[in-house]
């Protein structure tokens, strides 16, 4: 069964390659039953390698380049960090008609948070800050940029495209306003630190209402704290944005840039994924009115 393609350049992948390139490569967990999971991630096709293992094949190019990074980076994060994140146990090569490099990694139980309850989501909130908190005092030392290193005023462009691009799908007048807000914000003082730079949904895994493992980190590197706000709109209702910004120990600024952070990311999802995946267009379109609900109140 092929994975579903979301991307122009991306090549096919199916169980039947997965197998191929375990046989070939990694001998030693040939036979093992291979299954997909999900279609929803953008960045990489997932399959489920026997109880224990998940092999990750990069959707593009760009993607693919991440692979050495998070094998490098992530086994020096973990051991600061209060949740799981992905093990790394084995770095693949280009064969078998696939492309690039491709990753084999633990297995990690759990589901993404769906959470709809302010109260409930309260524990949750304070999770996420903490681990939030614990990632930006790792030593930044030696660290790369991350994909999301750039300023707020460096996606101004990009954002006006989309908003003229989704004039008939979202109030773009509304959504144009908090933005330009979001521009006037105070820049970070601060060096930049270590940042997730995706914490979405589909990233991060729960187990009766906590934080148990954050996964994906293909956007990490160094940055603005601010950026790392935007699971307060990507994951969090509205009763639970306080509690998380008082955890996270929010200022006015990174708050209101990280309002821009979120609305620019949801904006370009859903310009590019509108009719290539319902999830994460789905997600945007979530986002993209919670913000816009908060800026009504405000108002």
């Amino acid at each position: 069964m092929s994975a579903d393609r979301m991307h122009a350049d991306e090549p096919g992948t199916d169980d039947a390659l997965v197998r191929r390139l375990i046989a070939a490569q990694f001998p030693r967990w040939s036979g093992l039953p291979v299954e997909r999971v999900g279609a929803a991630g953008t960045s990489n096709a997932m399959y489920r390698l026997g109880a224990d293992l998940v092999v990750r094949l990069p959707r593009t190019a760009g993607s693919a380049g991440d692979a050495a990074k998070e094998h490098h980076w992530l086994p020096r994060l973990a051991p600061s960090l209060p949740v799981a994140i992905p093990v790394p146990l084995g770095a693949g090569v280009p064969g078998e008609g696939y492309p690039w490099p491709w990753s084999v990694y633990a297995w990690i139980d759990g589901s993404c948070p769906v959470v709809e309850d302010p109260a409930e989501a309260a524990p949750l909130a304070r999770d996420l800050a903490r681990f939030i908190t614990a990632l930006h005092r790792v030593d930044p030392t030696g660290g790369p940029p991350s994909y999301r290193s750039e300023s707020l005023a460096a996606r101004d462009s990009a954002v006006r495209a989309a908003l003229a691009d989704l004039s008939a799908e979202i109030d773009t007048g509304a959504a144009a306003r908090v933005w330009e807000a979001a521009l006037r914000a105070p820049a970070p003082t601060g060096p930049p630190v270590w940042i997730h730079a995706d914490l979405q949904p589909g990233n991060m895994l729960t187990a009766n209402g906590r934080l148990t493992a954050v996964i994906d980190f293909g956007c990490l590197g160094l940055g603005d704290v601010a950026v790392d706000l935007i699971v307060a709109w990507y994951v969090l209702p509205a009763g639970a944005r306080d509690t998380f910004r008082a955890a996270v120990e929010a200022d006015d600024a990174s708050w209101v840039r990280g309002i821009g952070w979120a609305l620019s990311i949801a904006l370009m999802e859903l310009q590019y994924y509108r009719e290539t995946n319902a999830f994460m267009a789905g997600t945007a379109r979530h986002v993209i009115a919670e913000i816009l609900a908060g800026q009504r109140q405000r108002a």
